[in-house]
């Protein structure tokens, strides 16, 4: 079934940032894969002159979720730092609604929502329905989109456009099941192209 973009529509991608992509601190294995399909989302968008959102990680040097501080992760995504930036090939467009999070020292915030005034933004743009794409679908893609869903967002996970760390088998497919458990619905660009 086609999918038809609509007045009330937003895409949102997840920390496309270089620390997560191949040759970072911590990369997602394939992430780099995804660019050229959030790529054409991206143009998608803009052609129906709707919004794109784009969350990132964006921490101080001394983050909670850092090893060293006793968290599970190596160091990323710094704020202001060249891994934290968005990747140089991912087209995002000039009037992006850029959304960090995890700015804290002590607070740690996979969702895109955490703190962040990201339901406010959506609010003043009038967004219903939220498509998503990024890293890493079993942390920061599945809160984001968990929120979402309980703050009433109609929300569409881009399956062509996610991509996990896995570091348990499975952990991609428990993620997508707990999604759309929770009222997420799936699918690919060709849906758009249809």
């Amino acid at each position: 079934m086609a999918t038809q973009l609509a007045a009330g529509d937003a895409l949102m991608i997840i920390d496309m940032q270089n620390d997560f992509l191949p040759g970072g601190s911590l990369e997602v294995p394939g992430a780099n894969a995804l660019i050229p399909v959030l790529n054409r989302y991206i143009a998608c968008f803009q052609t129906y002159r709707l919004p794109v959102i784009a969350t990132r990680d964006w921490h101080p040097p001394d983050h909670c979720s850092f090893i060293e501080q006793g968290g599970p992760w190596s160091p990323h995504c710094v704020a202001g730092s060249a891994g934290a930036a968005f990747h140089a090939d991912l087209a995002l467009p000039a009037d992006t609604h850029i959304v960090s999070k995890a700015t804290a020292r002590d607070t740690e915030a996979y969702s895109g929502f955490s703190g962040t005034g990201l339901q406010e933004s959506l609010q003043s743009l009038q967004i219903q329905r939220i498509f998503v794409g990024g890293v890493a679908t079993e942390y920061c893609v599945r809160n984001t989109v968990t929120d979402a869903l309980r703050l009433g967002y109609a929300v569409i996970v881009l399956q062509d456009a996610i991509q996990a760390i896995n570091r348990q088998p499975g952990d991609s497919r428990q993620a997508l099941d707990d999604m759309i458990a929770h009222g997420a619905t799936l699918t690919q660009f060709q849906a758009f192209a249809a």
